[in-house]
């Protein structure tokens, strides 16, 4: 279950009202130049392994962190906790957190390995979407106390965000009223995303996050 959240966290940060309308500027670098619609396909694999790379590693270094914390469970639970819920305020734009605001890559995708290092940069300025997703995601990477654990959270959380990302790059063109009706209701979305995250945040900091898990095996 604690994986099923992770890929939610993943595919919310993709559906993100604001991540949506930057989606046409990201397929037309891939497409750039591409004379072949398996081209711009192949790029945009290639910039969600770049990502997905990044951020496996640091499930990696989180799970790590988490387990050489492990006798300071219960403290370790609250902190991390209390940071979701932190950015489950920042979404609903109740308190301001600047440093969750991307930047400008300044990537431009040629090939395959130049998609490969836009997902990087990508992932390392991340987006105003993604910053409070990934953060949430890492929180419950360093919680669970294992650096594989940590390691495939953070890997299930890259499909979440990723696999709609290719499925997009394909289906730019069908999916223009969906970016409509998003961009239309960004405010309800994000309040909607931010109780999720508030949501998961209490029940990281009050230890329940395991006993729900637990309900579900």
């Amino acid at each position: 279950m604690q994986y099923f959240l992770t890929f939610l966290e993943g595919f919310i940060s993709f559906i993100s009202p604001c991540m949506l309308p930057m989606l046409p500027i990201y397929i037309s670098y891939f497409a750039a130049g591409a004379d072949k619609k398996y081209k711009t396909f192949v790029r945009a694999i290639s910039f969600v392994l770049g990502f997905t790379t990044v951020f496996t590693l640091l499930g990696l270094f989180a799970g790590t962190l988490g387990s050489l914390l492990v006798r300071y469970e219960t403290v370790l639970n609250i902190i991390c906790g209390v940071i979701v819920i932190i950015f489950g305020l920042s979404y609903m734009e109740v308190i301001h957190l600047p440093f969750l605001k991307g930047i400008n890559s300044g990537v431009k995708v040629k090939g395959v390995f130049s998609a490969f290092l836009f997902g990087v940069v990508y992932s390392i300025s991340h987006t105003p979407c993604v910053g409070a997703f990934l953060g949430a995601a890492l929180s419950q990477a360093t919680s669970a106390g294992k650096s594989l654990e940590g390691m495939l959270l953070l890997l299930v959380y890259s499909l979440g965000l990723g696999i709609p990302f290719i499925l997009s790059a394909l289906l730019i063109d069908q999916l223009q009223k969906a970016f409509a009706v998003v961009k239309k209701h960004h405010r309800v979305i994000n309040i909607v995303c931010g109780i999720f995250l508030i949501v998961v945040g209490l029940m990281m900091a009050f230890g329940l996050m395991h006993k729900f898990i637990a309900l579900f095996e």
